[in-house]
């Protein structure tokens, strides 16, 4: 076992920031009092006492904590989120997804909005079917109104989890899916074209086996009312598909989800049928059901260049006993909730360091041989933990629903209704410095910006190891490939390893469906994970995507063209600049002041008082300078609001990037914070970074919408004539900007996830 001082020292620098951030103790007065060692320790010790519950003694116990500290210390396992963060303290609530029922009723909408408060305040994300809900326009007999539909309540729902704070560890999110035969599926479309809007959900569109036929066949299909299950409308199922694809082409939403596939593995048909999932997709539940999920680091199953199969099979022997345990520790924030949950005791042990893993074992992620391993891993993870789950059930008894199970009649019993699922791995990879989960790198090398404007190049460790065995590595080539965000066609780079470090846009979008359907294969419930396309990839490009993800019986599919997103602001540095150190920062001169400036002052409530703050702007529109007042204030208060302006001026007009300044200064904490139109302002320099981004965020807007005015005459015959394959020139995924720490915002497994400090959309 290892000692707290070896665990502490084994966590990487940015695994650190994230644990401090968002899981580790912290007492009333947001100090720290655990360590990593600990943390690990609190979580292995309150997991492995359900054992006794069992009829094990002390000793077995014990001898059960200690495995499960090993597992979590050496990173070869992590549980989710809310089980690090929660077990062991007085929250105790360790699931991450649930699934809530809407019926058609002010009743059911408005309980299940309670219910949904209650989850989100424990740290957990929902999701939702809204194809129970009658169509927009109908009678309303109780009334004698008409309904506003299903799109009107989920504003509802997303207003309500807006409100919902969760102490600044984890942000719960929500999934909302409607059925493809719903009358407003076409309003259910198209609500999220304006990316302002429904923040709080990831949606998508629940289709069916005959809407995909009819689809390929060019026919129509039935809207069904959701009432008398009668048809009311005909649409041609090749245009309804046609909307969905321009509109997930546009923004990445909505995405799709296979749902008869879906049911096709339920296995409990016969106690309801699934109608949604959690917010990423990757979870299918009954109503009121969670799931408790887990991830083995594959980076650590390599030993010599060869898997270490042993070692894999008695990790996950001991992750099954560890999620299975959670379910008898967690707290649930429902006693519904914690009924359906304990009824089928799904579990969901997945993956992450997969890309790791192909490094090691120099197979190209391209490949049938990488689609042929991922095959072997899952077979075998889902063979080897459902043997275990056998063992538990003749322990401690089969989940409760086994006799209305698929499984009904097996000579062995299983303890868990479902075992396998590939979930996102966005903040655990960060804590177990692995990629995440099954998805490819975004960066073989990338700029971090630290204090002073001092710009480090960060390197994937592995490739570093084998550029400095071959003999090309040196700190301006990796520089040059952070600014290029690839290593093709690098003349210093040999080909093979050009073929073998690959990242997520050198692939084509084709291999990534292959992956999710390979892993797919072998997984009870469904894949995490996103088909990166190159900004140029056109409507038709996604067309051939759905329907490959369709034929190769993945559960869903969600997809993300490359800076499609409207707040994706952040891109990689011109290749034309000059080559940035990787040593020391760059001497900078400020542009000289002209006499006469525009620009626009915004008062924002500080505890201290109103904040008048004036950002004068360049020719250009972006900010130039800052001015600063605070009513009455006077003596040391205003001289450091004045030198805090002259030093955000200095920083405008020196050319650093606008959101490393909103970094610096977003979330910096006085003892007096304040409420600001819902949103918390912690400090006058919080106040002002926020300034600062809204008005960002208008100049974005106005010249989106101006490119929009002239781009949307020869939108068609942009998409019609761009080149199929052509590759993004952009370095990785990055589709925003955190607004936690102000840091890259990554489309990841379905999701938006901050490198830095592991703040993750989806929870």
């Amino acid at each position: 076992m290892k000692s707290a001082a070896e665990v502490n020292a084994g966590i990487s620098e940015n695994a650190k920031k994230v644990l401090d951030k968002r899981y580790l103790k912290k007492d009333d007065d947001g100090k720290i009092v655990e360590t990593p060692s600990d943390m690990f320790r609190r979580v292995a010790k309150n997991i492995a006492s359900a054992d006794s519950k069992y009829g094990k003694n002390s000793e077995a116990v014990a001898k059960t904590e200690a495995e499960f500290y090993d597992a979590m210390t050496s990173l070869e396992f992590l549980p989710n989120s809310p089980t690090l963060m929660n077990a062991g303290r007085d929250l105790q609530q360790l699931s991450a997804c649930f699934v809530l029922s809407i019926d058609d009723s002010m009743e059911s909408i408005f309980e299940t909005i309670k219910d949904t408060a209650i989850i989100h305040k424990s740290g957990g994300g929902t999701g939702f079917s809204f194809s129970r809900l009658r169509a927009k326009n109908s009678p309303v007999r109780s009334t004698g109104g008409i309904s506003s539909g299903p799109v009107s309540f989920m504003k509802v729902f997303n207003a309500a989890t807006q409100a919902v704070k969760q102490g600044g560890t984890r942000r719960g999110a929500n999934m909302g899916i409607l059925r493809v035969d719903h009358p407003d599926v076409l309003e259910f479309i198209t609500c999220k074209e304006n990316d302002k809007e429904i923040t709080n959900f990831n949606i998508s569109v629940a289709v069916t086996e005959d809407f995909i036929k009819a689809a390929i066949n060019d026919q129509e299909y039935d809207l069904m009312d959701p009432h008398t299950k009668t048809s009311v409308q005909k649409l041609k199922a090749k245009d309804v598909l046609d909307l969905i694809i321009k509109m997930a082409w546009k923004n990445g939403e909505p995405g799709i989800v296979f749902i008869d596939r879906i049911n096709k593995d339920n296995p409990t048909p016969k106690v309801g049928a699934i109608e949604s999932t959690n917010p990423c997709g990757e979870q299918p539940l009954l109503p009121y059901e969670s799931c408790n999920l887990g991830s083995v680091n594959l980076a650590k199953m390599v030993s010599g260049g060869e898997i270490d199969w042993n070692k894999l099979g008695t990790t996950i022997d001991m992750a099954v006993h560890f999620l299975d345990n959670v379910i008898d520790m967690n707290s649930y924030p429902l006693k519904r909730i914690d009924e359906v949950t304990k009824s089928n005791r799904k579990i969901g042990l997945g993956v992450m360091g997969f890309a790791d893993m192909l490094f090691m074992l120099g197979v190209n992620y391209d490949s049938d041989d990488a689609t042929g391993l991922a095959e072997k891993i899952m077979k075998f993870m889902l063979e080897r933990s459902r043997a275990y789950s056998e063992k538990l059930a003749a322990e401690r008894g089969a989940f409760p629903n086994f006799k209305d199970s698929i499984y009904a009649g097996r000579a062995r019993p299983l303890r868990n209704a479902t075992l396998t699922t590939i979930a996102p791995t966005g903040t655990l990879s960060i804590i177990a410095n692995c990629s995440s989960g099954i998805e490819p790198i975004f960066a073989i090398s990338y700029i971090r910006n630290i204090m002073d404007n001092t710009k480090l190049v960060e390197v994937h460790p592995y490739f570093k190891e084998v550029a400095e065995e071959k003999g090309f590595y040196s700190n301006e080539l990796m520089a040059l490939i952070a600014t290029k965000g690839s290593i093709r066609q690098l003349e210093e780079i040999p080909e093979d390893v050009q073929r073998l470090f690959v990242t997520a846009h050198d692939i084509e979008a084709a291999w990534h469906v292959k992956m999710q359907a390979a892993f797919q294969k072998y997984t009870n419930n469904a894949v995490s994970k996103t088909v990166n396309l190159s900004h140029d990839a056109t409507t038709d490009d996604v067309r051939e995507i759905y329907m490959l993800a369709y034929k190769t019986n993945c559960k869903g599919l969600t997809i993300y063209r490359d800076n499609s997103r409207q707040e994706q602001v952040l891109s990689k540095p011109s290749t034309q600049e000059a080559p940035i150190s990787a040593s020391a920062a760059t001497k900078i001169s400020p542009r000289p002041r002209p006499n006469v400036t525009i620009g626009t002052t915004t008062k924002i409530a500080t505890g201290c008082g109103n904040l008048y703050v004036t950002i004068n702007e360049d020719e250009q529109g972006l900010p130039f300078e800052v001015f600063t007042s605070m009513g009455k204030a006077g003596g040391c208060a205003m001289s450091q609001l004045e030198a805090l302006g002259r030093l955000v001026s200095l920083a405008f007009r020196s050319g650093i990037d606008t959101n490393s300044i909103i970094e610096q200064l977003r979330g910096i904490r006085c003892p007096s914070p304040s409420w600001e139109k819902g949103g918390r302002i912690f400090s006058c320099s919080d106040a002002i970074a926020r300034v600062i981004e809204r008005r960002m965020q208008d100049h974005k807007a106005k010249h989106v919408n101006f490119a929009h005015a002239q781009a949307e005459t020869v939108t068609q015959a942009a998409e019609s004539t761009a080149p199929a394959k052509a590759k993004s020139d952009r370095a990785g995924n990055i589709v925003g900007v955190c607004p936690d720490c102000g840091g890259a915002l990554w489309h990841v497994e379905g999701c938006m996830v901050c490198k830095s400090c592991g703040y993750s959309k989806c929870g």
